[in-house]
């Protein structure tokens, strides 16, 4: 019998905790950051649809972090959610071209992109290439488990709603070894998005797919997410 969400994010924070692989400041509640995360960054860009991609959106999670310096040293532009979304303009902007080179490792911080990036709205943004999610777990059948908050699906609703990103659009992630799971092993919802390609510190895994992503903003599942984001109620207005 497979584990509820819940049950089986703890089981990963716990394991990767007693294996001594998730990294400073602890794996519990988080994205967690791992041992080798530079070196699934390394195997991310040498898949081709990386080569071609110009406009990226990538989690701003710690073990994100080398993705995000990649995507930058190679001219992307990186778009990076707002925490919660919590502003009008939920994205920042960060355009390689318009800032120092000697800035862009700071710029992949959390910290530095705020400081660095321009914030944006969805009417401002560019077509996304390519999507890199944070993730607690994932699968071969290309199911995704995230820290139970629910936000990089909704960016990605955002973005179908926005039209700058698409059910083809690809979806790539992170993570330790470790944190792979059997197939079925992860629940997928309506609103939940599938991932076409993961990468660990040891292989590059193009998944199998099986999940359908959410068309766009299913309203009658935000719950209090909507009197909390502004994006939302902006949209809904204009519907």
């Amino acid at each position: 019998m497979s584990l509820s969400k819940q049950a089986l994010r703890e089981e990963i924070w716990r394991v990767l905790t007693a294996h001594g692989v998730a990294r400073f400041p602890g794996a519990r509640g988080r994205i967690p950051n791992f041992v080798g995360a530079e070196a699934a960054a390394q195997r991310l860009t040498a898949l081709p649809l990386w080569e071609a991609a110009r406009t990226v959106k990538c989690n701003p999670d710690s073990p994100q972090r080398p993705v995000r310096y990649a995507a930058l040293k190679a001219g992307k532009v990186v778009y990076q959610a707002v925490p919660r979304l919590r502003d009008p303009k939920p994205f920042i902007k960060l355009d390689p071209a318009v800032l120092d080179k000697t800035a862009l490792w700071k710029a992949s911080s959390i910290q530095g992109a705020f400081a660095i990036g321009r914030p944006v709205a969805l009417e401002d943004m560019s077509p996304l290439d390519l999507i890199v999610a944070g993730s607690v777990a994932v699968s071969r059948d290309g199911s995704r488990l995230g820290k139970g908050g629910g936000y990089s699906d909704l960016e990605y609703a955002l973005c179908r709603e926005a039209n700058l990103a698409c059910e083809e659009t690809p979806i790539v992630t992170t993570v330790h070894s470790l944190q792979v799971v059997p197939e079925g092993e992860i629940e997928m919802t309506s609103h939940d998005i599938s991932i076409h390609w993961f990468a660990t510190p040891e292989e590059l895994v193009q998944t199998d797919r099986r999940y359908p992503r959410p068309p766009g903003i299913l309203w009658d599942e935000l719950g209090g997410k909507f009197n909390e984001i502004p994006v939302l109620q902006d949209l809904a207005r204009r519907r």
